[in-house]
């Protein structure tokens, strides 16, 4: 169990995580460590995915991954992460259960949909009311804090993300670029990744 006291999010009490369930994940790349959080500030099950030894260690490989169902299931810098973890002999996935920079999956449907009439990833968001990130990284803090990481060479093009982590008492050493193949159907929403969100492409 782990507090958090100076993260707040929408409750406003500190932030305590529960690592409640642990189990071995057999892969093609070796044995994965599946750990999977509670917390008093959402209803939803975060999860810290290990491979190798990190706690206690420094300069640990480390990625923040949000939720992509989309990307996720067809291919996406996860699994690209999971392989270079892998290959490092060690490292840790974080993975927030924030779907859709988080606004959640229905609201990233409809954003898709704007964004096939011609508008980018942000102005889609701001139509529908959102911004154009909302996402929270007080629990991926925590749970480096749990497994008592002393710093991270973070997997990430998104400066945002880097920032927010030092904020929370995190030590960022390295960024490490996680680029993806540009194609025809991403070129323009990474194009304003880049543009709109200072994302490092």
């Amino acid at each position: 169990r782990f507090f958090l006291q100076g993260a707040r999010m929408a409750v406003n009490e500190p932030l305590e995580i529960t690592r409640a369930a642990s189990a071995r994940i057999p892969t093609e790349n070796g044995d994965y460590l599946l750990c999977a959080y509670r917390n008093n500030h959402d209803d939803k099950e975060h999860l810290a995915i290990v491979f190798g030894t990190v706690e206690g260690q420094s300069q640990v490989l480390a990625r923040v991954h949000s939720e992509c169902y989309t990307g996720d299931v067809l291919g996406s810098q996860l699994q690209e992460a999971l392989l270079r973890i892998a290959a490092a002999g060690a490292g840790i996935v974080v993975y927030l259960r924030q779907e859709g920079r988080g606004i959640g999956l229905i609201e990233k449907l409809k954003a898709y949909n704007l964004q096939d009439e011609g508008y980018d990833t942000v102005d889609a968001n701001l139509m529908l009311g959102h911004g154009a990130d909302e996402r929270n990284y007080d629990i991926a803090a925590a749970i480096f804090a749990d497994w008592r990481i002393g710093s991270i060479r973070l997997m990430t093009n998104n400066p945002t993300k880097i920032d927010s982590l030092r904020r929370l008492g995190i030590a960022v050493d390295e960024r490490v670029p996680l680029l993806v193949p540009t194609h025809a159907e991403n070129r323009r929403y990474l194009a304003a990744k880049a543009l709109r969100m200072r994302h490092l492409l």
